[in-house]
């Protein structure tokens, strides 16, 4: 049976905020949206909380006029009663806290160029996965779309199961899972509600899948998308890799043999907050090191595949690696430099907006 992994980023509409040329040119629109949000969240609402909303709101163009709404970010003010803003006079936030009016702030979306969506299925094609572990797919009902309508138009034939549990992000960006005939979700569990002594753990959702396989074994996988490398966020993703090792540890000591941990995990190995889950005693290895795996040369899976960019893993528990077939990466679908010559990719992929991801996708086989 063939695992993969593979950060589709949205399949038919994404954030304008997360859809720029760089990434490094979306990092203030986000680092502002979720500090509104936070902001807004406190249930009493000071001088200094008040005047540093008016401040981001006005760095926004737009959010603070009778729209509400900037190129990317809109306030989603139900009743109008967070702020007011008379013709001749400063902005003001009215609300005392977050009991006193109804609404939130949202990223604004943009439609994906078909293109790009048309050349996702074609990477997933060449993938050719029983099990896709996809990360940053907006909801079920899309991921279905995608499934039964995108796939074969491309030549693709569709999957027979696929499961999105929606998670902690606002965005549109959950994990799933897509299984071929013959590969069953025997039991599902999600830890969008798992918390620590600083609070919610994972950013998006460590979701559990239970797959029986076609020869009649059972593969436990666990789907991750760690928090963001904006604004830093390492300990936030320590957090999020010591909760992840407590339950492979414990489905270990339930008996799972065959356990993986997959998905985009935003850390480098050689990080500390990596340390729980490929040091500090753990069991689990990666398939990009593995002897039977097939590289290309180049270590990193995001971007141009340098030693710093490799932030997507398929982990495997001992004997779920010792039943390793062959394991390699597909890069194709990756706009590789300023002009796409790093590296070969589909003719398809004209231009950087044509790109299915700025994510490799990893695909380990298994004799199972």
């Amino acid at each position: 049976m063939k695992l993969a992994s593979f950060n589709i980023e949205n399949l038919f509409d994404r954030p304008k905020a997360m859809n720029l040329p760089t990434l490094s040119a979306g990092t203030p629109i986000l680092k502002d949206y979720s500090r509104l949000n936070e902001l807004v969240q406190r249930p009493t609402y000071s001088a200094t909380a008040k005047q540093e909303m008016l401040d981001i709101m006005g760095r926004h163009a737009g959010l603070l006029g009778p729209n509400k709404a900037s190129k990317f970010i809109i306030l989603r003010d139900i009743r109008g009663q967070l702020f007011r803003k008379p013709k001749s006079a400063p902005a003001e936030i009215v609300a005392g806290g977050r009991g006193d009016w109804i609404g939130w702030f949202e990223l604004l979306t943009e439609p994906i160029k078909e293109t790009a969506t048309e050349n996702t299925a074609r990477i997933i094609g060449l993938l050719d996965a029983d099990v896709l572990c996809v990360v940053e797919a907006e909801d079920r009902t899309g991921l279905k779309r995608f499934n039964e309508d995108v796939l074969p138009r491309v030549g693709v034939t569709p999957y027979e199961h696929v499961m999105l549990i929606d998670g902690n992000d606002e965005r549109g960006i959950d994990v799933a899972i897509l299984c071929r005939q013959g590969f069953s979700i025997v039991r599902m569990l999600s830890h969008v509600d798992d918390t620590d002594a600083d609070g919610i753990i994972f950013s998006r959702d460590c979701a559990e899948y239970e797959i029986q396989t076609a020869l009649g074994n059972r593969l436990l996988v666990l789907v991750n998308h760690f928090k963001s490398k904006i604004g830093g966020g390492g300990g936030k993703r320590l957090r999020q890799a010591q909760r992840v090792r407590e339950i492979y540890d414990s489905r270990l000591a339930e008996g799972h043999e065959f356990v993986a941990v997959v998905g985009d995990l935003n850390e480098t190995p050689d990080e500390p907050s990596m340390d729980p889950l490929i040091r500090d005693g753990s069991t689990l290895s990666d398939i990009m090191v593995h002897s039977k795996f097939a590289g290309d040369g180049r270590p990193g899976t995001h971007g141009n595949g340098t030693k710093s960019s490799k932030l997507d893993y398929i982990l495997m528990s001992p004997k779920l690696s010792a039943k390793v077939k062959s394991g390699r990466i597909e890069r194709s679908g990756v706009w590789g430099g300023q002009n796409g010559t790093l590296f070969p990719h589909l003719p398809e992929i004209a231009t950087a907006k044509d790109a299915a991801s700025d994510h490799a996708a990893l695909v380990a086989d298994f004799n199972l």
